[in-house]
């Protein structure tokens, strides 16, 4: 087999061409060509890995293939992408044409028009060319049951001119009939009625797989194609689908137990069309209740099969495709550091901007408090306990956190462990040998500051967090004292990391500023790297959008209101300051006539200083140690005789 392999390596390779190589199923199908070797299809293991080092230096396929939409992906996979108007030359020069109208309505019609142009210019063939329809079992929707007493009975490709359309793929079976017709002796043509693709990146189960997060398209499907290339069959045409005979509702609830709690939701037909992620082709590929068996398939080729038996036997394989394909991989961390060094708001910051799960060992206990029964009351309060006393870490509180971590949230999505462990020893324990590769943080956050830090601001938080961080003085140097002893020994928690090829990223908190926040922040965000979660919907975009605009109207009302009681008080105080200016320039008129007043009242004050007050004040004296009977009369005489000019003529 090896040598045939090798034998046919030595031959230039086929040109291939394959419809919109960007859509869900023609895209894989082209980097499986692209990456085969001839002869692998029919080798066993150790004969392949032979092919495959031969095929590292020559190619087995050139693709050449359209694209539904322009897009600057890089596909290097094929080797020309071609327009719609270059088509049929090109056609012409390719080996095999492989035409899939499973996704997009829109290529019956191209399709049509390609096969029928190949068949007519089968004169001008330079050699065989073989033309491949990828078809769907919607063509058999409405066929009528094999056996009317045995409606368990499957359909197979050995009755395919009895098959009977769905109304909406009417046009799907007029061209394989077409194809079908069309095959001669240089135009060899095949139709693949295709089930249900799954695998990879989804594509009809994308929707599901996504909530949860938030049918078959099987690598077989990929060697069937090959085996048809390769060898030809006399059957023109052949069903494609796997051994499984799995409903809707146990397809889904697979996807729900393997993302999430395995709780569904059922809900009527008539949704399926208000959500957005599904196209009318795709509800009703999902409504559709076949029993199909390929015969054709099993008999001529020797396939081995990725998920022979269906998706749902094979969905831990299928949803690790899909997490591979989708870059939907878990982002998982772990933050150290003292006693309110900030560890708990910058796990949050972290978790709201990867989309993770915040663990905590305090609130994993509680969470696990409330769930158990009155029959686990034992457990109950030595879980309790342990976390009253906040001091050692018991056996059974490290197997909840450890259950917690291995959570399908947990690892589907990934977390941020805040504040754990504590010790070498407890991180040696929870991460072990069996739970290594699951729950092992990739990046390990140590933050820490001075002690003069930390203590001001413990001293300077709220009573309210001060209570619910018991931070009170004690506690709190008691809690600071034991992280600075831990972590001066030579068994520290950051060396365990260390150990396990994780190097820590040190942080020092030197500022509680917002600048100096966001940039601690940046610098986390630049380590760990992009997000590998879902983003937003379309629909929970629009809906944030539709917010962000609403509360831009309401600041903008609220400032338009904080305008108007601005201009209005500044109308105020305007008034305010005109009585005050009037008041003032009041005041200021009156002191100016008191000082004229003052101004001129100092001659005669003078005057009176110097020539009546002496005189008088003697008067007064003379009239006070006399005591006359009429002191007026006694102070007038006395006045009279001691003027200082003199009596009056």
């Amino acid at each position: 087999m090896a040598e045939q392999g090798m034998e046919k390596l030595k031959h230039s390779p086929k040109k291939v061409f394959i419809n919109n190589v960007d859509s869900y199923a023609s895209k894989y199908i082209a980097k499986f060509l692209c990456e085969y070797v001839v002869g692998a299809a029919d080798a066993d293991d150790e004969v392949e890995e032979e092919l495959l080092s031969i095929h590292s230096t020559t190619a087995t396929f050139q693709l050449v293939g359209t694209v539904s939409e322009p897009s600057e992906e890089d596909r290097p996979y094929v080797m020309e992408q071609l327009s719609r108007e270059e088509l049929l030359s090109k056609l012409m020069d390719c080996d095999v044409v492989l035409y899939n109208i499973t996704q997009h309505a829109d290529q019956v019609e191209e399709a049509l028009w390609a096969v029928s142009a190949l068949h007519n210019e089968m004169g001008h063939f330079p050699g065989s060319k073989l033309f491949i329809l990828i078809s769907t079992v919607m063509t058999w929707a409405c066929s009528k049951p094999v056996d009317p007493d045995d409606l368990e009975l499957p359909f197979t490709d050995e009755i395919f001119w009895s098959r009977r359309a769905h109304p909406n793929f009417e046009q799907h079976i007029d061209l394989e009939k077409r194809v079908v017709k069309m095959g001669k002796t240089l135009f060899s043509t095949y139709v693949v009625a295709s089930g249900l693709q799954y695998g990879m990146g989804e594509q009809v189960f994308h929707y599901y797989f996504k909530v949860r997060f938030k049918t078959n398209f099987i690598n077989s499907n990929h060697l069937l194609y090959i085996n048809i290339i390769e060898h030809q069959p006399k059957p023109y045409y052949l069903i494609a689908v796997d051994c499984s005979n799995n409903t809707m509702e146990q397809i889904v609830k697979a996807v729900a137990s393997e993302l999430g709690s395995g709780k569904i939701q059922k809900k009527p037909i008539d949704e399926a069309f208000l959500v957005q992620d599904f196209s009318v082709m795709e509800i009703d590929s999902m409504l559709v209740n076949l029993r199909m068996e390929a015969i054709h398939i099993k008999k001529l080729f020797s396939i081995r099969w990725l998920c022979e038996f269906g998706l749902v036997e094979n969905i831990e394989l299928v949803v690790e495709e899909y997490r591979q394909a989708r870059g939907l991989l878990p982002i998982r961390l772990c933050v150290l550091g003292p006693p309110a060094v900030g560890k708990s708001t910058v796990s949050k910051k972290i978790c709201e901007h990867y989309k993770l799960h915040h663990i905590t060992l305090k609130e994993t206990i509680s969470e696990t408090i409330s769930r158990l029964v009155t029959d686990a009351q034992e457990l109950l309060s030595s879980l309790k306990d342990g976390v009253e006393q906040n001091e050692g870490v018991l056996d059974d509180q490290l197997k909840v956190l450890k259950d917690k971590l291995m959570s399908n949230p947990c690892r589907n999505q990934g977390f941020v462990l805040d504040d754990f462990p504590k010790t070498y020893e407890q991180a040696k324990e929870l991460f072990d040998s069996e739970t290594l590769t699951c729950i092992m943080p990739e990046f390990l956050l140590c933050l820490d500051a001075s002690d003069s830090f930390l203590t001001d601001r413990v001293i300077n938080l709220p009573e309210g967090l001060v209570q619910e961080h018991n931070y009170r003085p004690e506690h709190f140097l008691r809690c600071l004292a034991r992280y600075r002893e831990n972590n001066i020994e030579d068994e520290t928690v950051s060396n365990f990391f260390v150990e396990m090829d994780i190097t820590p990223l040190y942080l020092e908190i030197t500022s509680s500023d917002t600048p100096d926040c966001l940039l601690l922040m940046q610098k986390i965000f630049d380590t760990v790297g992009q997000p590998r979660n879902y983003g937003p919907s379309s629909q929970e975009v629009v809906e944030k959008e539709e917010e962000e605009r609403k509360k831009a109207e309401q600041r903008m009302s609220r400032e338009a209101q904080d305008r108007a009681e601005e201009e209005q008080r500044e109308a105020e105080d305007a008034k305010l300051r005109a009585v005050r200016w009037e008041e003032w320039s009041l005041e200021e008129a009156r002191q100016q006539e008191e000082e004229q007043l003052e101004a001129l009242s100092v001659p005669m004050r003078n005057y009176l200083m110097e020539h009546v007050m002496p005189t008088l004040t003697e008067g007064l004296t003379e009239c006070c140690r006399v005591k006359p009977p009429d002191p007026v009369g006694f102070l007038a005489e006395y006045l009279l005789k001691n003027n200082p000019f003199g009596y009056p003529q």
